[in-house]
């Protein structure tokens, strides 16, 4: 197809990218920026935006190492508009073989001239030509910590806790993991896993299941074109977050209280074992999103509510499910952009109000149900080291993980602790604690 007079081909998707990644520099969600920025666009503008748009994320620390030493007035006197654009361009030049160089400097020129006028062009068109085709990666560092956060573009202060906790070995095996780009994957809804395979295999998209069965990995890349989606036989949600819904296990025909449920996967999983589920989210626009994926999905077993588990609309549960707000290290691949809002600050505000939660949230849990603890975070302060403060606080609640779970998954005391390096999910953390008054 031929492009129309004074339109330069492939700018679309580098528009799009560049929008995303503004949206992800003000805070807005990497999911949701994209949601924004990839609409209206042909499906190979939205894969490329997508991939520059990620890839940028990933790989900032690098790519604004290529850059600096090109910028002779310093990085810091350059636009954050233009920083990003720069980026792009860089990407394009030093990770994606399919992109020709002429192509990568004169859509990136291009894009310059539009957003920020003639003399951002020239800047651009010269830096980018400094940096040609595969440049030299930045010389590796003599501190392990500082060296390998600038290879893998990731804070050298949480870098360096890994390398305590986890090792050398591990922790290059995590920061490869986050940089990779992960797979769609399926959970089931309204239709059980196995027929939603089948649509798939007769629809020719690729499916298999995903690790310890939690889930189902698909070829496609955007839900909405695979069998069932406007019928909500499935919902998309990572393997972590379906063995998080699994190791719950709510007691059949219960009434489940799920705190902080948006987007509302967890919602609907526990929908379809317990009788009642009453699932909050105090974020009004994400409150939103989650009764449409009720609508879309659910059972008719669950009932979305705008509200907060620091006051519980309802008084008592046989399971309350508290997902809480966390540093979210373990979803890192998946939110590409999550790994530059963290801090230590954040982590202890964090931990803070995750503690006030639990104590919230323990009332409402009937003698003999249980309170259900989990985090996308691999921070022990936000993971075991909260549960173990929750109990000292709590005498009448007692670790009871359910039975016949994979023991490769669970922790000695018993909590489910999912590693990427490892298992080949995202990482998660769930306790699942059981009150014994009598």
């Amino acid at each position: 197809m031929t492009p129309s007079p004074g339109v330069t081909p492939g700018l679309a998707a580098r528009r799009a990218a560049l929008s995303i990644l503004e949206q992800a520099a003000s805070g807005v969600p990497f999911e949701e920026a994209l949601a924004v920025g990839l609409e209206g666009l042909k499906d190979d503008d939205r894969r490329l935006a997508h991939e520059l748009a990620a890839g940028v994320l990933r790989g900032r620390t690098e790519l604004d190492a290529h850059l600096q030493p090109l910028v002779h007035r310093g990085w810091e006197s350059v636009t954050p508009a233009l920083r990003d654009i720069l980026r792009i361009g860089t990407y394009q030049l030093t990770g994606l073989d399919r992109v020709p160089p002429h192509a990568a400097v004169s859509t990136t020129v291009e894009l310059a001239r539009e957003r920020l006028g003639n003399p951002a062009a020239r800047f651009a068109n010269a830096i980018l030509r400094g940096i040609g085709g595969k440049a030299t990666p930045p010389a590796r560092e003599t501190d392990l910590a500082a060296s390998l956060a600038a290879r893998a573009s990731h804070p050298e202060w949480l870098v360096r806790r890994w390398l305590e906790r986890f090792g050398e070995a591990d922790t290059e095996a995590l920061l490869r993991w986050n940089n990779t780009r992960p797979s769609l994957i399926l959970q089931p809804a309204r239709a059980a896993l196995d027929a939603v395979q089948q649509r798939c295999w007769e629809a020719g998209i690729g499916a298999h299941r995903a690790p310890y069965d939690a889930g189902l990995v698909v070829s496609a890349s955007r839900p909405q074109v695979i069998p069932g989606f406007a019928t909500g036989d499935f919902l998309v949600q990572d393997a972590a977050q379906g063995l998080v819904s699994r190791f719950a296990d709510p007691p059949p025909g219960g009434t489940v209280y799920d705190a902080c449920a948006a987007p509302g996967g967890k919602t609907i999983a526990l929908g379809r074992q317990a009788g009642r589920v009453v699932a909050t989210e105090r974020n009004r626009p994400r409150a939103r999103r989650l009764a449409e994926n009720l609508e879309r999905a659910g059972s008719g077993r669950e009932w979305a509510v705008v509200g907060s588990v620091l006051s519980p609309p309802c008084r008592s549960a046989d399971l309350v499910l508290l997902d809480a707000p966390c540093l979210g290290t373990g979803t890192f691949a998946r939110h590409p952009d999550a790994r530059w809002r963290v801090s230590s600050a954040a982590l202890a505000h964090l931990a803070r109000e995750q503690a006030e939660m639990l104590d919230a949230a323990a009332p409402v849990v009937r003698p003999g149900g249980w309170l259900v603890y989990a985090t996308c975070s691999l921070e022990p302060e936000e993971n075991e080291e909260q549960v173990t403060a929750f109990l000292e606080r709590n005498q009448a609640f007692r670790r009871d993980p359910p039975a016949g779970f994979p023991a490769e998954l669970l922790s000695t005391a018993g909590d489910l602790t999912l590693l990427p390096q490892r298992h080949a999910v995202d990482g998660a953390f769930a306790a699942r604690l059981r009150n014994v008054t009598p």
